[in-house]
């Protein structure tokens, strides 16, 4: 009887007008963040004029060097993207505007709710983030995908079985982030120098979906296993525990699945891989650090992996890799205790639950958040990187100097050549030197020489655009008196060019900060390195979320789903949940803002499912209850490879990563490769945890978390 009235209520909320709007809102906004885009916004220039006047005035912007070009128009054109943050910020202020949600929501979708506290997650997770991206940036785990990749040798199988082993145990401590964010790089350059790998797409895939299975096994390592043990008031070790299995058994499984069937293409993975040498000179040379600025030379030779500088950089990256021994022990030591320090806060603060609920004193129940474990651990962290930065700041500054000084003459250089093409003079120069055989005749000024292409259809290396008119001065200055001459109006050139570069500029607040940030990350490059990594969009993106599933909730619309979802366990049983769960997991993470919006609602969903059954008094299964529960987590977590980039934000990052290598990846090519991936993943993970729950969980109630 207490069913049917509540769902008698439940239907007559959601007919009201403001539910339905809302139910859109949550729709449209997540079709959004799977597919973002860009809108036109016209301002009148005008208003956009004045205020640019106004900021000019403040001395905030420098002046206007030369008057704005009359094209015309009375409208200035700006892209607004819509995407992961925006998106979802902009609809909990229309469903504010319209009145469909209040403050209450807003507090319930930031401070918490019903064991859900977003803030409590996010500064957890955020302060976890600085000690393992500080991890990464002391060049930890990329020295030791070094070592890896020395044990593996030269045999195609065996490093990738070396990598996909050292990839799921490092990610099953630190969380898929770091792996995704020095592992991807890594692979990128080893890929490209290797001379018999077609294509990186099996090392990169497997590293992808190997990074997100192990994050599956402690709380720590995502931040929707937080929200899901927030939830129903899971202990971590206990969460571990119930997951190791699954997990273990799904890594194991799908290694042969990926090997022998994914990716069975000697193209994809050799029997022998062909790595190229590091010259004698750069084998000897001592690494530096790649998060001081310019360290590794111009920013063309960074981004342009295409040149013969930017493959010796790849190299370098791989074969003699940065270590700052001191950082990578001192914050494994922190992350270490961080970690053993939560699992203790959490037992305890179980235990102590449980003794004062069988008490009946539920007035005195003392919460320890597990931030109170990681907030000094990462300022910890955060002094250990200044204080090193400090000490070291006379090496690091001169370093990032003689990078900029390469940097400004690369640019001074390619001016000058510009300047010289517009009025034909360095085309009559490399006509000139090119019939005495000693370039490569007349060129494109903005182009290499040339650039074969080769079996894929991609451009294979060629010399840089720098290191072109450098050679043509050296061999100009081999020759004659004449082109000698040449060559010191060519060099004085450039040493104006870079001196009119120099000029003394405007002081306004944008150039104070400009100097402030790099003279900041010159001398505490690791502190600033990391600081600039973390997740920071995963913030707006989290609280937005929790609010808008917060109106779901409030609107009647989860107790909807809660219903289905009662319907369905009941026609199918533990089986059913597993698996009905599990897919609905997977299928939500791409359409559902990401793998922690489908977190947010399922975890909604299944709390209102249990209040379904309490008030009816014909309480949920143990067995019923938790496979739904773990079932959900092996989704979420495994959902990050499905279909969608946007499933997580990890894939968000990881194909930023890669663009910047120059490996784009297609959405169509992403589906089309993940989707065998997860159907394994899935079902073995799936078939595994419904063993787990016929013998660890019987038929006795579930009456909720002590």
């Amino acid at each position: 009887m207490a069913d049917s009235v509540e769902k008698q209520e439940t239907v007559g909320d959601i007919r009201e007008w403001r539910s339905i709007v809302t139910l859109i809102v949550f729709v449209v906004t997540n079709i959004i963040v799977l597919f973002p885009f860009k809108i036109t916004v016209f301002i009148p220039y005008v208003l956009s004029d004045g205020f640019l006047a106004l900021l000019r005035a403040a001395r905030i912007l420098p002046a206007r060097r030369r008057p704005r070009e009359d094209d015309g128009h009375l409208f200035l054109r700006l892209r607004f993207p819509l995407n992961t943050v925006t998106a979802p910020l902009i609809a909990d202020l229309f469903l504010l505007a319209i009145l469909a949600i209040g403050r209450q929501e807003v507090s319930d979708g930031t401070i918490g709710a019903d064991n859900i506290n977003p803030l409590d997650i996010m500064v957890f997770f955020i302060t976890l983030a600085y000690i393992a991206i500080s991890i990464d940036a002391s060049g930890l785990i990329r020295y030791l995908a070094f070592k890896v990749l020395q044990w593996g040798g030269d045999v195609g199988h065996r490093l990738f079985f070396f990598l996909y082993s050292f990839f799921f145990v490092l990610g099953s401590f630190i969380g898929n982030d770091p792996i995704i964010l020095s592992g991807t790089a890594f692979l990128a350059y080893m890929t490209r120098v290797s001379s018999n790998i077609v294509h990186p797409r099996a090392w990169i895939y497997s590293q992808f979906a190997v990074a997100n299975i192990a994050s599956a096994v402690l709380v720590s390592s995502n931040p929707t296993n937080l929200v899901l043990a927030g939830a129903f008031h899971i202990k971590f070790i206990e969460y571990t525990a119930s997951m190791i299995v699954p997990v273990v058994m799904t890594a194991i499984f799908l290694f042969p699945f990926l090997l022998y069937i994914v990716f069975a293409n000697e193209a994809l993975i050799p029997i022998s891989i062909k790595i190229a040498e590091l010259p004698e000179e750069a084998r000897h040379k001592k690494p530096v650090n790649p998060n001081i600025p310019h360290a590794r030379g111009t920013e063309e030779d960074e981004e342009d992996q295409f040149n013969d500088r930017g493959k010796l950089i790849s190299l370098e990256e791989i074969m003699n890799p940065f270590l700052d021994k001191g950082g990578a022990i001192f914050g494994a030591g922190v992350m270490a205790a961080t970690l053993v320090t939560i699992l203790v806060l959490n037992a305890t603060k179980s235990a102590t639950r449980e003794d004062e609920v069988e008490s009946d004193d539920m007035s005195i129940i003392e919460e320890r958040p597990a931030f109170l474990a990681t907030v000094p651990a990462a300022v910890i962290m955060l002094l250990w990187d200044l204080g090193f930065g400090w000490l070291n700041r006379h090496e690091t500054r001169d370093i990032a100097r003689r990078g900029r000084h390469d940097l400004e003459r690369a640019r001074a250089e390619r001016a000058v050549k510009e300047r010289e093409a517009e009025d034909g003079s360095l085309q009559q120069e490399e006509t000139a030197v090119s019939k005495t055989g000693l370039a490569l005749g007349p060129v494109h000024p903005f182009q290499p020489p040339h650039q074969p292409i080769d079996a894929n259809g991609e451009q294979k290396d060629a010399p840089g655009r720098g290191e072109e008119i450098t050679s043509t001065v050296r061999m100009a200055e081999s020759r004659g008196s004449g082109d000698s001459e040449r060559a010191r109006q060519l060099e004085a050139e450039i040493v104006r060019e870079m001196e009119r570069r120099r000029t003394p500029k405007e002081t306004t607040l944008v150039s104070l900060a400009t100097d402030a940030y790099r003279w900041a990350s010159e001398t505490f490059p690791t502190a600033v390195a990391v600081l600039s990594e973390l997740p920071y969009a995963l913030i707006p993106f989290a609280f937005s979320m929790f609010i808008l599933v917060q109106a779901l909730v409030t609107k009647g619309w989860v107790q909807v789903f809660a219903h289905g979802w009662d319907n369905w366990v009941n026609k199918t049983g533990n089986i059913g949940a597993v698996g009905g769960m599990g897919f609905l997991a997977v299928c939500l993470c791409n359409f559902s803002g990401t793998n922690i919006g489908t977190t947010i609602l399922l975890s909604r969903v299944i709390q209102a499912w249990q209040g379904i059954h309490d008030l009816d008094g014909n309480p949920i299964s143990e067995r019923m209850f938790w496979a739904t529960v773990y079932s959900m987590a092996l989704g979420v977590n495994y959902g990050a490879f499905s279909t969608a980039l946007s499933a997580s934000l990890a894939g968000l990052l990881w194909r930023d990563i890669l663009a910047k290598k120059h490996i784009h990846i297609r959405r169509l090519d992403f589906a089309r490769v993940n989707l065998p991936i997860i159907a394994i993943a899935m079902t073995v993970g799936c078939a595994a945890l419904v063993a787990e729950v016929y013998i660890k969980w019987g038929e006795a109630p579930y009456h909720g978390a002590k």
